[in-house]
């Protein structure tokens, strides 16, 4: 038989599946080509890599991944475990994020119903997840209730804006007799800075517009965000730590997340 180098690689020969394995067995043991190798190579590298005690970890967030009820699910989890440090997201994820701290409905429902019936019966959709309008007004109402407060009164980083934010989306929550969730209320605990690289972008930032035109002084920030974010990465790896990252989608999230490295190494 010929020896080649390409043959040096595991024999395939899982054993069957019982059901009684654990998660990180399953990926291991299971997981061995395709697709699903390439995705028990990801976890490998997360696990070995950016969960290591001296990696921050910053994460983007991108697509309407809030409404399918990944923050509740998967992101507050790895919040709440340290394994996420800073977050960079659209700011629609974090609009449709506090529908969940205000106690609002989500429903799963089909993407092949018919537009005009949606609306005739007052139902918005994304692609087949389905919520009544009033969702949006009452979410808008509270987002400009809380914005218009005095100390909101000023200019500050998304972050600041967002801690601020989810500390009162958590009241709420406990008002409601509710927990854990809101990405927002999680991350105002868990001390996780949550920034949004186009605020103007989302029902949040076109609130926030709504009020500037009535006298606001609210205002982002944009500058302090980059030089926020680039202080973070620059002190993970500059007392003796590395800096990673997890990207949950592309767009101008994922860019913000990566565009510390040049600002700290072209700008600064």
């Amino acid at each position: 038989m010929t020896t080649s180098g390409f043959l040096r690689g595991p024999r395939i020969d899982p054993q069957g599946v019982s059901g009684t394995e654990t998660v990180a067995e399953l990926v291991d043991n299971a997981f061995l080509a395709y697709n699903a190798g390439r995705l028990r190579e990801a976890c490998r590298l997360y696990s070995d890599r950016m969960l290591a005690d001296n990696a921050t970890v910053g994460m983007s967030l991108t697509g309407a991944m809030t409404p399918a009820g990944l923050g509740r699910s998967t992101i507050i989890p790895l919040m709440e475990a340290g394994f996420i440090d800073w977050i960079v997201s659209t700011g629609a994820n974090l609009y449709h994020d506090a529908h969940f701290g205000l106690g609002l409905s989500m429903h799963r429902g089909t993407p092949f119903a018919d537009d005009v019936e949606l609306r005739e019966e007052g139902v918005v959709r994304i692609y087949d997840i389905f919520f009544h309008y009033d969702v949006l007004l009452s979410t808008d109402a509270y987002i400009r209730e809380v914005s218009a407060r005095p100390e909101f009164q000023r200019p500050m980083s998304t972050a600041e804006y967002h801690y601020m934010l989810g500390g009162f989306v958590r009241e709420r929550e406990k008002a409601l007799g509710l927990s854990r969730r809101s990405v927002l209320a999680v991350a105002h605990e868990c001390a996780v800075p949550i920034y949004t690289s186009s605020p103007g972008d989302s029902s949040i930032g076109m609130n926030v517009a709504e009020q500037a035109l009535d006298g606001s002084q609210l205002r982002f920030d944009v500058s302090a965000d980059v030089n926020e974010t680039s202080a973070i990465v620059f002190d993970a790896k500059t007392h003796d730590g590395k800096s990673g990252v997890l990207l949950i989608g592309g767009g101008s999230p994922k860019n913000f997340v990566l565009q510390t490295e040049p600002q700290i190494q072209e700008v600064l």
